[in-house]
């Protein structure tokens, strides 16, 4: 089954093309001064609908630092959503075995996964005693229920079908869940990938149910250290391994990030859905993304 994109559905409002010709007339008409008069909407809102992500931010306090909790909270699922994004697009282009291509949106994710850490630096304003005046307001809601972080998990590896259960009563975005567990990862397709380039991969690696998480194995890792055995600036695999252990380490910095949060705001305390908190993010710490890219490196 093929992962699909959330995409929001397509609005009557569209920005209307124009040409350099075009551009290059209004500039001598206006002086070389901003167009400042429109008969409609204004361009730039009906492309990036600016309004309307403003007027998304609801506080349920009057506490002033929420906002900041909250439209951090925002910004991070946008970094999740546009990282999905890239990874999807890599995965299409290694399925057709377009390696050289598939770096460009892998690099772009490595960016938008350091990006998503900057996002921390809001927060480090936010001692347990600033969260507390509005932490009881949030009921149950986590980030561990985000839908976004669960399609960039599972698409890195990282499956565990219990996660995607809080769903289960929102059809859509559960239906949606599902397709991502059951389609091959990242890793899967970079797996099949080297087996199409020769390397000794078994076939029941090929095969396997894509939905479990993928274990270890040390033909996995014999053909990476093969990869990086050639330094040479034609070897699009080594190239592959180095722009697929920049996402890696990104993505376990912000899981770090994520941990020294916690800590600072509300220390060991039960997390507000339900789980042990901080032990309970250490604990998947361990989990780790591409897993013989890291254990390759052992032995080169």
């Amino acid at each position: 089954m093929e992962q699909t994109e959330l995409r929001a559905p397509r609005l009557t409002a569209a920005v209307r093309p124009v040409t350099p010709q075009q551009r290059a007339a209004t500039a001598a008409d206006n002086g070389g001064e901003p167009t400042l008069d429109f008969g409609d909407r204004v361009p730039y809102d009906v492309y990036t609908h600016a309004s309307t992500l403003h007027r998304l931010q609801q506080p349920l306090s009057d506490d002033p630092g929420e906002m900041s909790f909250l439209m951090i909270s925002q910004i991070m699922e946008l970094y999740f959503g546009l990282t999905r994004h890239e990874l999807i697009e890599a995965q299409r282009l290694l399925r057709a075995d377009l390696v050289w291509d598939a770096l460009a949106p892998l690099r772009r994710a490595a960016l938008h996964l350091e990006g998503l850490n900057a996002a921390w630096q809001g927060l480090r304003w936010m001692t347990p005693a600033d969260f507390n005046r509005f932490r009881n307001l949030l009921g149950e809601a986590s980030g561990f229920q985000s839908a976004m972080y669960r399609h960039l998990e599972f698409l890195l590896g990282l499956r565990d079908p219990a996660l995607i259960r809080p769903f289960r009563r929102h059809a859509e975005v559960h239906d949606e869940l599902r397709a991502t567990l059951a389609a091959p990862s990242l890793w899967d397709d970079v797996i099949a990938l080297l087996a199409r380039r020769g390397f000794d991969l078994p076939a029941e690696l090929l095969t396997r149910d894509v939905a479990v998480e993928h274990q270890p194995d040390p033909r996995v890792e014999a053909a990476w250290v093969e990869i990086y055995s050639d330094s040479g600036p034609d070897n699009h695999l080594r190239l592959l391994g180095e722009a697929l252990t920049e996402i890696a380490e990104q993505f376990g910095d912000w899981r770090w990030q994520h941990v020294k949060a916690v800590q600072r705001t509300m220390g060991a305390k039960v997390g507000s859905g339900g789980s042990a908190g901080l032990a309970w993010l250490q604990r998947s710490m361990a989990r780790v993304v591409f897993p013989e890219l890291w254990s390759a490196r052992t032995t080169m």
